[in-house]
């Protein structure tokens, strides 16, 4: 967009020192307006129906509606407004809620005036942009270890459940009216699947991580 067509912005934040610092920030370049901001995500989503921005900086975390929900609410209203997330926090949870919401971008309240400037440009042309600290994040969302038990089968679950009441096998073949041989079966799987050599340690192990209620 050039500068008889500048990219329309609106500012999404619960704190007026940051919306105020921000509407100053946009003032230095005449390649960027800003048309309006909000405090809520409630007034970001009545605000997006007003103005149609190109692009919405949109703050995490904030009373009622949080960005998240503003950010999920302003795409399926607004296909063609682009959002970019402007957060204290570069979790790997709160990266994917903002993406999978469907923000363009993820920055740092911290990120350089260069890094923003290429943020909004960038998601006005449709071009994603992540804080180094949000992209470290989904990497190693991505490339951690399963969660332990991840494999279990509903029935070893059950299982093991019972196990963890101190039910042995015959009684366990009683409740679930199958053959012992099939318990120890699949005792013998959950043995194996938790990384353990006796029914004392997976029992602690699922206890430990809320594996079953």
């Amino acid at each position: 967009m050039g500068e008889s067509n500048p990219i329309r912005v609106i500012i999404v934040d619960d704190h007026a020192v940051v919306r105020s610092g921000l509407s100053a920030f946009l003032l230095a370049f005449d390649d960027l307006e800003q048309v309006g901001e909000a405090a809520s995500g409630e007034q970001a989503v009545d605000l997006c129906a007003q103005v149609q921005p190109d692009v919405v900086l949109m703050d995490m975390l904030m009373p009622g509606m949080g960005g998240v929900e503003a950010t999920r609410a302003i795409r399926e209203q607004h296909p063609n407004t682009q959002v970019v997330v402007l957060s204290s926090f570069g979790e790997k949870e709160k990266v994917q809620a903002a993406l999978k919401a469907g923000a363009i971008g993820y920055l740092l309240k911290d990120a350089s005036a260069e890094d923003l400037v290429a943020a909004i440009k960038g998601a006005a042309a449709g071009q994603p942009s992540l804080a180094p600290e949000a992209a470290r994040a989904l990497i190693q969302a991505t490339t951690e270890p399963p969660a332990l038990g991840h494999d279990l089968t509903e029935r070893e679950l059950e299982v093991l459940a019972l196990m963890v009441q101190g039910l042995n096998n015959p009684d366990i073949a009683e409740r679930l009216m199958v053959s012992q041989s099939t318990i120890k079966f699949h005792v013998s799987s959950i043995l194996s699947k938790l990384g353990v050599a006796g029914r004392t340690e997976a029992v602690a192990l699922a206890v430990q991580h809320h594996l079953v209620t």
